[in-house]
């Protein structure tokens, strides 16, 4: 059987894993890390992943964690400890016990408080202990907690002086979902995408250097976000330049984001995943290279080149696969600890705190997504986000809708698509629930591949997949495709390479608010020489526009849809759409005197405009892009010609549908006459979270927008406006 123990610097064995000893001496110098290590026979299983680093405290026992009954009855919970804290600093003086109450109030509160606004839930669970700890230590907002993705923070919301307003959480004019600057001075960086924390950590650290400043900045990512190429980019740096760096890397097993497969959650994929639960390390290695450190600071000089060169070697010679990925960085490892025990939190975070230069270090803790809330804990994925629900039994209240999400519709015609097409593949970036394809890998496990939180690999994988002449669909949230938009524009559009992108949740998305709001897919995909942009109206478009995408193997393709439900189109035949004419738009109203020509779903606000022209005597002829690129030029002259107001209507940014119009009407003289034009879009700035039809109607895109637009260029008096309710 494989054993575990403790590496330290002093030649100490390797211990079995029911041995305790002192995590760290007391010595102020620069320590050596401390790690789980096996040393396995050729029976040898995995570590067990929960073998923890225990403080000299606790030799011998192990301290009862979560010993009260937790009030989730939906009533407001008693929370007399919390009740004592406003701000970080009401918690210095707390003693272990107090601190281990706090926590159980602080989960009370937030099961509370999201049973009655919805949001994010287990991953805040998750970390109730090591937020508590992290705040109980160190003294922010001077000392840098910066909150990877963001979604684990209401914990941290609730220490740092929002409780009161946790019930405005993700609501218009509300709290964020997710960490923000401008919103408190705790908020040390803004997130809501994955995998920056340390990236934005090592910078803050490097800046504090660099003003002579002493403070401790602390990055804590999951190992999802380790999935993602940037985490590594910055780790390694971060061995590089060897500043004071806290790394705590949040090790629950899963992916922190709607992942799941249709049979069930879904643990982060690649090799770091299977690494976290052996990690190696030489003891050999991380003596020798110690001691070229120790030369450096004594000798200086050339010494520097040296030490490098004997570190190097030594990395090659002792470590070989043994060496633990991140000493291999340059990383101090310390680790695995239980992260759901305070006094071990407490006590290591003390220790880490008062080394005088330990350079980076990463803190490997052990956490359990919605820990304390047993609904949460059985199905911790399903929970990861949600909407109201019942706080006794975890049932969420969700609205029953006479239509599927657009999500679902895709993958509905994906897979009808994929039945006839044994080429078709689907690929996404560790959000199989999220885009629909968790019902794609059902129905053709071997075609559908999760590459984890790694957009850049995602378009480049499906690239490579497209040269050897399979039909990738890469289903990426909109926002999130910002990400790899280098590897789309060169290893995809200049080689002209029959990739199709899905993008989801194109437009405002409500709750989640800038950060995963759809506004640019369309001006940096329509930029693109090769590109077919498209976009469909209704659920029924979207089915035709996959089909679309498949028959199209010479070049490049895209499609965005919003999040949400469809409207109630009819649907074609088993699911199945039919290609569109290329560059063809359509007209849905005929009308004679002003045209509403519109782009994506937002056709819908447009024939509803429609109808309050309508009630005025203004008939309005509308009419469905289609396609953003190659636009439908015959289309465009004919509104042109036939009507004096053109509207052009998109839930997009500037530059983009609107943009292409306006270029394709000047170039052909269209606006030399009298032709009155206007683009309607959304606005030049980020949208800020609330509820879908409340960021359209900020937006200035309802349907009643549109008409005074409308009425606004032909002239129509207050009183059509009255009628109207503008």
């Amino acid at each position: 059987m494989a054993s575990c123990g403790v590496l330290r610097t002093c030649f100490c064995p390797t211990l079995s894993s029911q041995d305790r000893l002192p995590f760290l001496p007391n010595s102020k110098s620069k320590y050596n890390s401390v790690i789980i290590t096996a040393a396995q026979d050729n029976n040898a299983a995995s570590v067990d992943k929960h073998t923890m680093v225990t403080s000299e405290k606790q030799q011998g026992r192990r301290n009862p964690r979560l010993t009260r009954s937790l009030n989730f009855s939906g009533e407001k919970p008693s929370t007399p400890v919390l009740d004592t804290i406003n701000y970080p600093i009401h918690m210095k003086n707390l003693s272990l016990g107090e601190l281990e109450n706090l926590a159980g109030e602080v989960r009370e509160e937030i099961v509370y408080t999201v049973s009655k606004t919805g949001g994010h839930l287990s991953s805040s669970l998750g970390v109730t202990e090591l937020t508590i700890a992290l705040h109980h230590v160190f003294n922010t907002p001077d000392d840098k907690i910066i909150w990877d993705v963001g979604h684990q923070a209401y914990a941290h919301k609730i220490l740092t002086g929002r409780r009161s307003r946790m019930h405005t959480i993700r609501q218009t004019s509300g709290l964020a979902g997710f960490p923000k600057r401008d919103e408190s001075i705790y908020d040390a960086f803004g997130a809501g995408h994955s995998s920056t924390s340390i990236s934005a950590g090592l910078g803050m650290a490097i800046g504090r250097d660099l003003l002579g400043k002493n403070n401790h900045v602390i990055s804590v990512i999951g190992d999802g976000a380790m999935t993602a190429g940037q985490a590594y980019e910055a780790m390694n740096n971060a061995g590089y330049l060897d500043s004071n760096l806290i790394i705590i890397l949040n090790d629950n097993g899963q992916v922190s984001l709607p992942t799941a497969t249709v049979d069930g959650p879904a643990p982060p994929v690649g090799a770091l995943s299977k690494a976290l639960t052996n990690l190696q390390s030489s003891r050999k290695f991380r003596q020798l290279r110690e001691a070229a450190k120790g030369l450096t600071k004594t000798v200086g000089g050339q010494a520097h080149e040296i030490a490098a060169k004997v570190d190097e070697y030594m990395r090659g010679m002792v470590g070989g696969s043994n060496a633990c990925l991140f000493e291999e960085l340059g990383l101090y490892y310390i680790g695995p600890v239980d992260g759901h025990n305070l006094e071990d939190l407490v006590h290591i975070l003390k220790k880490v705190q008062a080394m005088p230069a330990p350079g980076p270090v990463l803190l490997h803790i052990i956490t359990e997504k919605g820990k304390g809330y047993a609904p949460a804990e059985i199905s911790a994925d399903k929970m990861h986000g949600v909407v109201k629900f019942d706080a006794m039994s975890g049932k969420q209240l969700k609205v029953k809708s006479k239509t599927l999400s657009y999500t679902q519709y895709f993958a509905e015609s994906l897979i009808a698509e994929a039945e006839r097409d044994e080429k078709i593949v689907a690929i996404h970036a560790a959000m199989g629930g999220g885009t629909g394809l968790n019902l794609f890998q059902k129905r053709f496990p071997e075609r559908c591949f999760d590459v984890g939180i790694a957009e850049q690999h995602a378009v480049t994988f499906a690239a490579g997949l497209a040269t050897e002449g399979l039909k990738p669909f890469c289903a990426i949230y909109s926002s999130f495709l910002q990400r790899g938009f280098d590897q789309v524009a060169h290893d995809v559009d200049l080689q002209k390479l029959p990739v199709r992108f899905a993008m989801d949740r194109a437009g405002v998305v409500g709750a989640d608010g800038p950060t995963h709001c759809g506004a640019f897919d369309t001006t940096f995909m329509a930029c693109l020489p090769n590109m077919v942009v498209m976009a469909p109206s209704c659920e029924s478009e979207l089915m035709h526009m996959v089909a679309t995408a498949a028959a199209i193997d010479d070049r490049p393709s895209c499609f965005r849809y919003p999040r949400g439900n469809g409207i109630g189109y009819i649907l074609p035949q088993n699911n199945k759409g039919t290609p569109l004419e290329i560059g063809k738009g359509r007209v849905l109203k005929e009308g004679s005197r002003v045209a509403i020509l519109g782009y994506g779903t937002i056709v819908q606000n447009c024939l509803a405009a429609a109808k309050h022209l309508q009630v005025i005597g203004i008939s309005a002829t509308v009419a469905d892009a289609r396609f953003c690129k190659p636009l439908d030029g015959d289309l465009i002259r004919q509104l042109v010609k036939e009507h004096e107001v053109l509207i052009t209507v998109e839930e997009g940014s500037i530059g983009g549908f609107s943009s292409h119009v306006s270029h394709f009407l000047a170039l052909n003289g269209l606006l030399d006459g009298k032709l009155k034009w206007r683009p309607m879009m959304l606005p030049d700035r980020y949208i800020n979270h609330g509820s879908q039809r409340g960021q359209v109607e900020e937006a200035g895109l309802s349907s009643r927008h549109i008409a005074a637009t409308v009425l606004s260029l032909i002239g129509e008096n207050k009183d059509s406006l009255h009628l109207l309710k503008l």
